[in-house]
């Protein structure tokens, strides 16, 4: 293998060089990232909006309504047990409370007659009768008893607590240190495992409970936290449905409501060997990460769920079977006293209606969680896209790029939107995105300093060669050039002083410097208005090609009027140079088109751009022909075919090059068709016809002939020669098999 080419740089390798690092990053998750992927679920929330509900969960909230109407909170327990008297009255099928009693309700009617009990104790003048009225009287102003008692008629009331996960937290009980068994968790939801290893799996594991009081908690039915923790930002994703509490599994509020609502089903953990995998309650499956947590699907913004005012409820002022055989969820919403949370939805949200999206989550199977094998296709999909994008990118400009990577990134986002809303399935969309973002730039970036370095490259080489036009196109468009070898339809011109070495040995060399400095100008110049490529000088000749390096459909027809032109910028020169005393001259060109070989050609060191093959050799042959014909321009078949409608020519003759069978027909380059003089199209025509006797062997006439059109243009060079071997063929007739071709035996 090559390893120099292998450790080459291109935009493929970069694209999955940067897959790979993206891979990486995608192990770490740094936290900055996970972030933003908690960012793109918000946006997935927000983009599906609301959905409809099982219609099956209610809230009853303590809002300013009630405030307003039955006094501050906290209410008297007495206040709290009308309420769930109220409550069963409606026929609800089960009462979830978001809010614990931890402490006995201070109530100082209940003291004084604790106080008066214990004085006549101490008088002696208790008597049976006066000992159950004081009975009776406790038991009415005790108010937290009233509350157990309603609890326990009820028959369907789940109370909430909290627990503490720092020691900071548990700092009132330093002093009388927590109790080896905290009073009345016995009683609270627990969540059952068959698994050995589940004691060992990684969960929250609480520091101590905030429980309700002995008499509440064994009135209730059942019992679950209400913890919620939001994520780094703030933001409340993930309900915790089980917390560790000294080797026992606590179920949430929303789960021991819920099993209290189907008929006290059991609770349950799956293990996996990665930690939790469902929660089981009964036969519905609940999904959850590997440390107990359930991911929020949440419904919709707050009240998405319907909100009864505690006053309402108690006054009896809601609709007839509102909350018949629903779950109610009972909690503070006046501002100042309930727990504010912010959700992918709204800013402002109450925590009592979290758990309302939980419950109604799991009763409706409509979960939102990533499964074993997302994990799978999240590096699939960062593999896809980053081969994908490294093997068209490089190819594109930076716009088509753009537009690529763009689709490509909508793509992804409409594929997680999908999952998201029909199946509940969370894709990770950062690490994609990011891998399109990281590979747009990077190999953008390569393409624009190879690119700028390949600019450079081009203008060194061309800038001389080329019109500045043509070289900003090359530029603009480097997918056009090809500066590697390759066999090309092109037209090449040669063209040269006739006689320039005599010329020039009568010239000082500051003269001749300066006529040729002059000379050549004027002609490049030629050259470059017809966006040709100045190939080279060789001492007063100028080779140039058409056709390369940029593709030019109408090659021919340049060249050709480059080949003019030149001739009517020599007759501006000769004006200059006749005034200064310069002696006459005359040029030869030569064109000829077809395939060439063209590229760098040279050694490491250096290199041209240049063309090479028989066609570029026949080229040159015709320009030197011109010295023979006594003509400026010579044109080959293979040229005039291709531009016979618009440009005027005679035809000379057929020739054999010297190393060639095949014979080759020229012409002279006249002028356009649409400004050929009367006297060129009748020096076209007469050439015509006395050549065509020639051909035919007709001597005499065809002498007589160029005769006649030597009398009307006397310098014809082609006429006289033609005359000329007239005289000879018909003194020596040619072989009877003779095709009228003439063969050049020099180069």
């Amino acid at each position: 293998m090559n390893l120099k080419k292998f450790f080459h740089l291109s935009g493929f390798k970069i694209a999955l060089l940067l897959t790979l690092v993206v891979l990486c990053i995608y192990y770490l998750d740094p936290k900055l990232l996970a972030l933003i992927e908690l960012k793109t679920l918000d946006l997935r929330f927000l983009s599906r909006g609301k959905v409809p509900t099982s219609e099956k969960v209610a809230l009853v909230t303590i809002d300013e309504k009630s405030l307003d109407e039955l006094g501050r909170w906290p209410w008297p327990r007495t206040r709290m047990a009308q309420l769930l008297d109220a409550l069963v009255k409606e026929e609800v099928g089960v009462v979830g409370f978001d809010i614990v009693w931890a402490e006995p309700d201070e109530n100082s009617e209940l003291k004084s007659l604790q106080a008066v009990k214990r004085k006549v104790a101490e008088l002696q003048l208790m008597n049976p009768e006066l000992e159950r009225y004081l009975a009776q009287a406790l038991r009415n102003a005790d108010s937290d008893r009233i509350l157990a008692d309603s609890l326990a008629r009820s028959q369907r009331a789940i109370l909430g607590y909290f627990f503490h996960f720092t020691p900071q937290e548990t700092s009132g009980h330093k002093e009388k240190g927590p109790p080896e068994e905290p009073p009345n968790l016995t009683t609270y939801n627990l969540v059952k495992f068959t698994s050995e290893e589940a004691a060992r799996v990684s969960l929250f594991e609480a520091a101590y409970p905030a429980a309700n009081i002995p008499v509440l908690s064994q009135a209730a039915e059942g019992a679950g936290y209400f913890n919620i923790f939001p994520d780094p930002d703030g933001t409340v994703r993930w309900a915790p449905l089980v917390i560790k509490y000294r080797e026992r599994f606590y179920c949430a509020l929303s789960l021991a409501v819920l099993q209290k609502y189907l008929d006290n089903s059991p609770l349950g953990l799956r293990i996996a060997e990665f930690g939790v995998d469902q929660v089981r309650l009964g036969n519905l499956s609940i999904p959850a990460n590997e440390e107990g947590r359930l991911l929020i699907n949440y419904r919709g913004p707050q009240k998405t769920f319907p909100h009864y005012s505690a006053t309402d409820v108690i006054h009896g002022r809601i609709p007839p079977t509102a909350l018949r055989e629903k779950i109610v969820l009972v909690g503070a919403t006046a501002i100042g006293i309930y727990d504010i949370r912010v959700t992918p939805f709204e800013h402002v949200y109450p925590g009592l209606e979290i758990h309302a999206n939980v419950i109604d989550s799991i009763l409706q199977g409509h979960f939102l969680y990533r499964p074993n094998w997302i994990t799978l296709m999240d590096l699939l999909v960062v593999i896809v896209l980053g081969v994908m994008l490294g093997a068209i990118l490089p190819h594109l400009k930076a716009h088509w790029g753009a537009l690529l990577a763009g689709g490509l990134f909508l793509s992804v986002a409409v594929l997680g939107k999908y999952l998201f809303e029909a199946l509940g399935v969370w894709m990770n969309l950062t690490y994609p995105s990011l891998n399109l973002i990281l590979i747009y730039l990077g190999v953008t970036g390569y393409r624009y300093m190879t690119e700028e370095r390949e600019k450079k490259k081009i203008r060194g080489a061309f800038q001389y060669y080329l019109t500045p036009s043509v070289v900003e196109e090359m530029l603009q468009n480097p997918e056009k050039l090809k500066l590697g070898g390759e066999k090309k339809d092109l037209t090449v011109l040669f063209s040269d002083i006739r006689g320039f070495t005599s010329i020039s040995e009568k010239m000082t060399p500051d003269g001749l410097v300066k006529f040729l400095n002059e000379y050549l100008t004027k002609m490049t110049d030629v050259v470059f208005k017809y966006d040709g490529l100045l190939d080279k000088y060789m001492g007063d000749a100028i080779m140039a090609i058409w056709g390369a390096p940029l593709d030019q459909p109408d090659h021919v027809r340049r060249a050709c009027l480059t080949a003019l032109d030149m001739v009517e910028e020599l007759h501006r020169l000769q004006k200059k140079w006749s005034a200064e005393g310069m002696p006459f001259l005359n040029i030869g060109i030569g064109v000829n088109s077809g395939l060439m070989v063209v590229g760098n050609m040279g050694s490491d060191r250096r290199f041209d751009y240049t063309v090479m093959g028989d066609s570029v050799n026949l080229g040159s042959r015709l320009e030197g022909l011109n010295k023979l014909y006594g003509t400026n321009i010579i044109v080959s078949e293979m040229t005039f075919e291709r531009v016979r409608d618009e440009f005027w020519v005679r035809e000379l003759d057929l020739v054999r090059v010297k190393g060639k069978d095949q014979p080759v027909k020229i012409y002279e380059l006249l002028s356009l068709v649409k400004t050929a003089s009367p006297d060129q199209r009748a020096l076209a025509e007469g050439f015509h016809a006395a050549l065509a006797e020639y051909r035919k062997r007709e001597w005499d006439k065809a002498r007589e002939a160029f005769q006649n059109l030597l009398a009307r243009f006397p310098h014809d060079g082609p006429a006289k020669l033609y005359l000329e071997r007239c005289q000879t063929l018909s003194q020596n007739p040619p072989p009877t098999d003779w095709d009228g071709v003439y063969t050049l035996t020099t180069k």
